[in-house]
Parts: structure tokens; sequence; C-alpha cells
């Protein structure tokens, strides 16, 4: 679906109606068309989502439109104990999403909010059950399962074979138990059912792997998955992404290619909502005044390329990419360094913003600003 143009206006209008009179926001937001009322939760403060979710007359057509990175955000707030009504109109994608950007520690799955989030889906439908579990990676859920249980399978030969102690079973083959005392299971043993009753060989597969596989095999397959789709949305490896703070030389940081050449960034569905270059001021601001001045197809691509900055700075610098903060800081630093960069260039060639842009990356431009101060820059 294409972005419309930005309704902040309309957001706060819908959000101050819904205080008064939530009839006359229900009926207000149920005119707009479907693009519409995504942007206007979209542009929402996070604070806000739930609320204007909760008054739309179909959130099954709406929630799925969600940009991924917006919807775990959205979901944060709201609380993962709370959000169970949102996961349950989540896309497959959305879900894995979600979990390849907040459940994750570098390259370490933490497997306590990965359990969170299964305790979520949990509180879900069977069908979004299903459709949770089978889209995830069944390493991933094999490794936050094994933080919660422990399994034995039942020998072919059990005569005198008897299950742990406290162990349950739902088929009399794979019994498991809490590795904790104080933990009842429950979430753990609704979303083992709902497989066992409906994806039997997945229940199996998982369980079996519960029980016998390695986990420096499991965590290896389970960080290859979530490298290749956080790629797909934008985010390279980390090696790849600290590129931006190469050092460059003087002559280096005053190149300019002689020919004009074409910006190369093409257009990909962005993990977060943003339909147009934010609004910074200050130190950034110089680099969005360049893009504004290119021709209407360089301007487009210029949006993708800094898109493309932005996240290689969040994931140069660590930043924990399931956390909605995390966005802006990446945002601020790359145009700001790419703003000091821009100015050095063109104060060397006696060149137009603009100019320097259509022959120069935002990509060279930040490394420029980040090697003429690299202790501010150092992430």
């Amino acid at each position: 679906m294409d972005r419309v143009a930005p309704t902040e206006p309309g957001t706060l209008r819908l959000l101050d109606l819904a205080r008064r009179d939530r009839a006359a926001a229900e009926e207000a937001l149920a005119k707009l068309p479907l693009a519409e009322q995504l942007a206007v939760v979209c542009e929402a403060p996070l604070r806000d989502r739930g609320r204007l979710l909760g008054l739309l007359d179909h959130p099954e057509a709406v929630v799925p439109l969600i940009p991924p990175a917006e919807l775990c955000f959205t979901v944060k707030e709201i609380g993962l104990a709370d959000a169970a009504w949102l996961l349950e109109y989540a896309t497959p994608e959305q879900t894995v999403a979600a979990l390849d950007l907040d459940a994750w520690s570098g390259t370490e799955l933490d497997r306590a909010i990965a359990n969170e989030w299964l305790q979520a889906l949990a509180r879900t439908s069977q069908d979004a059950q299903l459709r949770g579990l089978e889209a995830l990676d069944t390493e991933l859920v094999v490794l936050a399962l094994r933080d919660r249980i422990g399994v034995e399978q039942r020998p072919d030969e059990h005569e005198g074979w008897s299950p742990p102690d406290g162990a349950q079973t739902l088929e009399g083959q794979f019994h498991y138990w809490a590795v904790r005392e104080d933990d009842d299971l429950a979430d753990v043993t609704t979303l083992l059912r709902t497989l066992f009753e409906r994806a039997y060989w997945t229940y199996f597969r998982i369980m079996l792997a519960v029980r016998w596989e390695l986990d420096s095999d499991t965590e290896e397959w389970s960080l290859r998955w979530r490298t290749g789709r956080l790629e797909d949305l934008g985010f390279p490896t980390w090696d790849e992404a600290m590129r931006i703070y190469r050092f460059l030389g003087p002559d280096q940081r005053d190149a300019l290619p002689p020919e004009v050449a074409p910006i190369e960034i093409g257009a990909w569905p962005l993990p977060v909502w943003m339909p147009r270059l934010p609004e910074v001021s200050g130190p950034g601001e110089r680099i969005f005044r360049a893009v504004a001045g290119l021709p209407d197809e360089a301007r487009r691509a210029s949006f993708y390329a800094f898109v493309a900055l932005a996240n290689r700075v969040a994931v140069a610098d660590r930043l924990p990419l399931g956390d909605a903060e995390s966005t802006p800081k990446a945002i601020a630093k790359a145009a700001r360094f790419a703003s000091e960069g821009l100015a050095h260039v063109a104060a060397a060639h006696g060149l137009s913003d603009t100019e320097v842009l259509a022959r120069a990356s935002l990509e060279h431009l930040f490394r420029v600003g980040a090697n003429l101060d690299p202790e501010r820059a150092r992430p």
C-alpha cells in the first residue's frame, strides 16, 4: 500500500475527540480510507496507539499493514502481557520480525524475552498461535523452550521405565517438566497442545530437538536465519555496518568523483513508518535541505539511501533494534555526520550542497564527517 501524506494534525484531532467522545472518534476514523487509518495509527505517539487501534471498526484490516518494527514498538508500549489482542491480527512476517528485533542482544538470543513473546502468543486464538509458531524458526522456539522445560522421550523398550517426577505429557511419548519450581508451564502447554493438535510434525520436531539437539548448532542456525531476514529489512551485519567508521586520510576526505554517479539505492519495505525524511533541526538539517533540492527521482532514491545509512548506524552502534528510541537516535546521528561531511566536501570543491550530493553517496559523506571528529563519532 502506498504511504499517504503526513496526517499528524488529523491524528491529534482524533486523539482529542476520543478523550471527549469515543463514539464520535470511532465514526470519524471509520470514514477514513484504509491508508489514512494506517497513517493515523503509525504517526500517533506510541503511548496513544493502543487507544487508536481500539477505535478501529476493523483492526484486522489495519494491523497487518503496520511496518514490522512499528508493530514491535507498539506491542512493547502496550505491554506484552496485555497485547494478545494485537498479536491476534499480526501477520506471520510481523511476528517473526518482532522477535528478530527485540529478542536478541547482539548475536545472542535473549531467551527470557523470547519467552515473553511466546507467552503473549499463547494468549491468542489457536489459529493465531499456529500462524506464529509455524512462521518462527524452529531453532528459536527450541532455544526458548529449553530455557523453560526439560524433555524425556519414552524409549521403545519402555517396560519398567517411568517419566521424571512432575513430568506431563500430551501423547505418552514426550514427557516434559519445568526446569524452575515456580513455573507452571501453562503457556508452554497451550502452545504445545496447539502444535500437537494442528501441526503434529512441527510438534514432534520441536520436542525431539529440545531433547537431543546441541545448543551450539541450534544457536548458529537461529542466528543465521535471523541475520538474513534483518538484511532484507535493511539492517546489515555488524561487520558490514562498521565500514561507515572506516578511516579516511585527508586526501580521501576531500575526494569527489569527477562524474555524476546515479544513486543506486532502490526502494524496499521499510521496517519503520517513515513516509518522508524526518524534520531534523540543528546539526543534521543541512543534509535534508540538500536532498530537498534534488530532482524527484534522485530525492526518492536519497530517501532510501538515508534510511539505509541510519540502519547501519543503529547496527554499528549496537542500538537495541526493538526499542523505539533507537530509531530517532540513529537518524539524528546519521544526519549530523552526513551534514558535516557534506559541508566539508562542498567547501573543498566550491560546490553547492546539491551538486555534492549528486556525486557523493550519503554513506561516504557520513564517513567523511565521522573522520573529521572521530572521538565524537565513535560508536
